[in-house]
This record gives C-alpha cells, sequence and structure tokens, in this order.
C-alpha cells in the first residue's frame, strides 16, 4: 500500500506518529493509499523548520522571491496534466475540471509574479521641517494553510504564493482525503528554486489543526471549510493571538428573472450546479425563479439533469464524476431523503445510481427539487453534492429578500436583460462576490475572494490585494536627521505640518 507523507526541510519525510487516514479512488471505492496523520511532535518540528529558514527568507529580495514564482508558473505549465491526474484520481473531478483547478490556482501565482510592485509603499517628502515619512510592508513569519478537499491544488495556490512572495515561510496542512497534490506542489517550488524550509506539508487530521492553531511560533493561519470549523478555527487561532482568515460555507443562490435568456439561465445552472458533483463552495444550489418563469424553468432543467453523463473522472466524455468518499455520498443522499419528508417536489432522483464495473464507487445522480421553501433544511443547509433547488419568488424584491435572510453570503447570480433590474440586484445583495448573466462569480487573482456573514470569518478576502494585506504588517516610519536650528522640547502633541 502506498505511503504519503509529509515534506519537511526540502524533501519528502515519512510519518512518526503511526496513525494514518484512507485515501480512495471514488471511482472504485478501493483504498488506493494510506496518509501520514501528524501528531503534535510532528508539527513542532515543521513549525521549528520553517522558523529557522525564515530570517533568511524575509530578507531576501522581493525581485528574487518573484523570480521563484515566474519559475513555479513554468512548472505548474508543464506538469498540468499530471497534476489534473493527481486531483482527478483522488478527488474524482472529470479531468477538464481538474485542468481548471489548475489553471486558476496558475492565475494567483502569475498576480504574485509581481509582487516587487506589489509591496511598494508611499513616501512623503518634507511632512514637516526636515522631516520625510514613508510606509512598508514586511512579512508576518511563519503562516499555515489549512485547506479543503474540493480543490487540492487551486486553494493552496490561492494562498502559497501570495505568502511566499511577500517574504513569509507557509506550513499546508491539507485535506487528509486527496493529500497526493500537496506534495506534487512542494516538489515543484523545490524545483524553483525555493530555499529549503520556506514551504512545508504537515498531513494530519484534527491533532495537526489543534497543534497549528496553539503553535506561539505560527503568526497567521488561513482556512477554507465549512462554516462551523471556520468558526472554530478563527476562535481558536485568535485567541492565540494570530491573524486568521477563515472562508466557510456556502448556499449559493441564481436568480432567473422573467426576462432573461431560459437557455442561457438553464446552461449556467446546469454547469454550477452539477460541476465537480456540487462540491464547490460556489456551487449554484439554489435557483429562484422570479414571477412565471419557474415552470418553464423547471421544464427545461429536468430532462438535462436526467441526461447527465456521469461516469469516473477519467473518461473524456464524463461532466460528473463521483462523490469524494463513501460516506460523504450517504450525507448527501440523506439530504435528499430529508427533502421528500420535509414535502419538497423531487423532480429528478439520483439517488442509487450504480455504473457497470464500478459499482462500488462514491456515484450520485443529479438531484432536482422544485417548489422548497425557506424553512426547509435543504434550503438551509450547504449539501455539498449534486442537488438543485428551485424556490419560486413573485418578484425580485422578494428574491432579494429571501437570499439577504439566508445566514451564507459567498456568492450570488443574476440572469436578466434588464440593465436596471441588475444595477438595483448587485447594490441590494448582501453578497460578497455577485455575478450579473455570470454563473461562478469568482474574482480573478488580481482582485480578491470572499464572502460575507457567515461564509468569511476574518476582516480579510484570500489572494489577490487583501492576501497581500493579510500577509504582510503595515508600518509607518517618520524619519529626521539632525541639522538646522534646534527648537528644544515640545510638550504639546506635534503637528508636523507646521
Amino acid at each position: 500500500m502506498r505511503e504519503i507523507g509529509h515534506f519537511i526541510g526540502g524533501k519528502p519525510v515519512a510519518g512518526t506518529s503511526g496513525k494514518f487516514g484512507d485515501v480512495f479512488n471514488p471511482a472504485s471505492g478501493e483504498v488506493a493509499a494510506r496518509v501520514a496523520l501528524a501528531d503534535a511532535s510532528e508539527v513542532n518540528k515543521v513549525v521549528a523548520t520553517a522558523a529557522a529558514a525564515w530570517p533568511a527568507w524575509a530578507n531576501t529580495p522581493p525581485l528574487r522571491r518573484a523570480r521563484v514564482m515566474f519559475k513555479l508558473k513554468e512548472l505548474l505549465e508543464r506538469d498540468r496534466k499530471e497534476l489534473s491526474a493527481i486531483i482527478t484520481a483522488e478527488h474524482g473531478k472529470v479531468l477538464s475540471d481538474a485542468d481548471g483547478e489548475v489553471q486558476r490556482g496558475l492565475e494567483v501565482v502569475e498576480f504574485a509574479c509581481g509582487i516587487p510592485h506589489l509591496l511598494k509603499g508611499e513616501y512623503t517628502d518634507s511632512v514637516g521641517t526636515g522631516i520625510d515619512a514613508w510606509s512598508i510592508r514586511q512579512p508576518l513569519g511563519v503562516v499555515a494553510g489549512i485547506t479543503p478537499f474540493n480543490f487540492p491544488l487551486m486553494v493552496p495556490l490561492w494562498m502559497i504564493p501570495v505568502a511566499l512572495a511577500c517574504g513569509n515561510c507557509f506550513i499546508l496542512k491539507p485535506s487528509e482525503k486527496d493529500p497526493s497534490a500537496s506534495l506534487k506542489l512542494a516538489a515543484l517550488l523545490q524545483e524553483a528554486g525555493l530555499p529549503e524550509g520556506v514551504f512545508n506539508v504537515v498531513q494530519g487530521g484534527r491533532e495537526a489543526v489543534e497543534t497549528i492553531l496553539a503553535h506561539p511560533d505560527i503568526a497567521a493561519i488561513s482556512f477554507v471549510g465549512s462554516t462551523p470549523i471556520a468558526e472554530t478555527i478563527y476562535r481558536g487561532g485568535t485567541a492565540h493571538e494570530k491573524r486568521v482568515q477563515a472562508l466557510g460555507g456556502a448556499k449559493n443562490h441564481l436568480v432567473v428573472m422573467p426576462d432573461a435568456n431560459l437557455d442561457d439561465a438553464v446552461d449556467a445552472l446546469m454547469g454550477s450546479a452539477y460541476g465537480a458533483a456540487g462540491e464547490r463552495c460556489m456551487a449554484v444550489s439554489v435557483a429562484v425563479a422570479v414571477g412565471n418563469v419557474g415552470d418553464a424553468l423547471v421544464e427545461k432543467l429536468a430532462p438535462r439533469v436526467r441526461a447527465l453523463k456521469i461516469a469516473p473522472g477519467t473518461d473524456p466524455e464524463a461532466e460528473m464524476g463521483p462523490l469524494v468518499t463513501r460516506e460523504h455520498m450517504a450525507k448527501v443522499s440523506g439530504y435528499i431523503d430529508q427533502g421528500e419528508r420535509e414535502g419538497a417536489k423531487l423532480v429528478v432522483d439520483g439517488r442509487g445510481l450504480k455504473l457497470q464495473g464500478y459499482e462500488n464507487g462514491f456515484f450520485l445522480g443529479g438531484t432536482l427539487f422544485d417548489n422548497v421553501t425557506p424553512e426547509m433544511r435543504i434550503y438551509q443547509e450547504e449539501i455539498f453534492g449534486p442537488v438543485l433547488s428551485v424556490v419560486r419568488a413573485p418578484d425580485a424584491a422578494t428574491a432579494t429578500r429571501l437570499i439577504n435572510a439566508h445566514e451564507f453570503g459567498n456568492g450570488v447570480a443574476l440572469y436578466t436583460n434588464d440593465g436596471g433590474a441588475a444595477r438595483d440586484f448587485a447594490n441590494a445583495i448582501q453578497i460578497g462576490m455577485v455575478g450579473i448573466n455570470v454563473p461562478i462569480p469568482v474574482p480573478m487573482a488580481f482582485h480578491s475572494f470572499g464572502g460575507w456573514k457567515h461564509s468569511l470569518f476574518g476582516d480579510h478576502h484570500i489572494y489577490g490585494p487583501e492576501g497581500v494585506r493579510f500577509y504582510t504588517r503595515y508600518k509607518a516610519i517618520t524619519q529626521r536627521w539632525p541639522g538646522g536650528t534646534r527648537r528644544g522640547p515640545e510638550f504639546v502633541m506635534p503637528t508636523l505640518g507646521r
């Protein structure tokens, strides 16, 4: 059985705790590897390694740090097919989707290549007589990232390039469900010229996370995952005086107005609700049909959902692969059971899907509910599977109030041909990322990603300009050199402009 270990001080390291977790092939249901689960002593060793490497890396000129990012970009492009295959083998998503994940991670690396410009401060000559002032941004030290199973490469790359380019050392604790991409990324960073110890990977579960939260030499934590865990990470990290950004769950709505191009809206719903088997924090899980568009929308959706091409992710014709684990498949199936009990109309039922030759795989068909109401659990909670709920609303104002009342505020989309309605919606909606005729409004790398309400704990969104601010501290310097007429002591608050 293949064993997946850690990456510490520039080389792969086997686990020493004696604890392991199973890594599955989601298409076959078979155990494909064992991943080491670090204990506290192993985490402490990783932190000590990163802390020892930090002073030299922090003092490395930003231009030289950027050159590592340029080389990493080249290597990611060279090995993107291999990376996609690694992702599909352990997560299950189709290869084309895995390739898209690599691309979106690459874009953050491209952004980090501009770090010499991004770290430039501001300078003011003569803020007072003989006094100059300027600002700089300095790295935090050792920072950690705790990342989810659904994007084993992209989400780490939302964090790592910006953190490293800013001069920090980074410890990645990836999901134990699909850990191999983290080791491939570590090898590419090493090949790109990153000094030993600047980037490290520690595999593990709860003990590893709790050690990271409490460790005094870790200055900041970035997290992406479910809301309950995000809140735990945020409270635990800040209680230990760390800077924390913790991105949580979502219940993303797509509002279909009566004037929308219905074919475009249906295409958008199919891709955003069922892509990656719904295992995306930006997946659309609720379609809000406004006015009289509901019946026509469901009529067009139902045959498309039934016709989804579901197969192992390696099948070039597959539109949707399996879910990541048997436990998660059972959890999503339980939500479908719950929706039936609550009285929602089950239009398409994805339970019980079996593929010839892959009978033990973690497959679930696309599922479609109609007449879902806000009181139902399938509306309130994040399902994280290929389940789309249709909610009816009489008008746009009702749809806006419905979405604003939800505890999650990650992403939302509006499909319409009315520019005024779109403008009003974008201004009124209390959601962090808004798409107008765009189903998955993930910002480009030179903007920043993040939700509102219980979708984000902390003050900073992730990657982009917000990432630079998160991974650095601002410092203001005011300077005067001796010379000229001495003024003697002043006992009032100085006003330099006088």
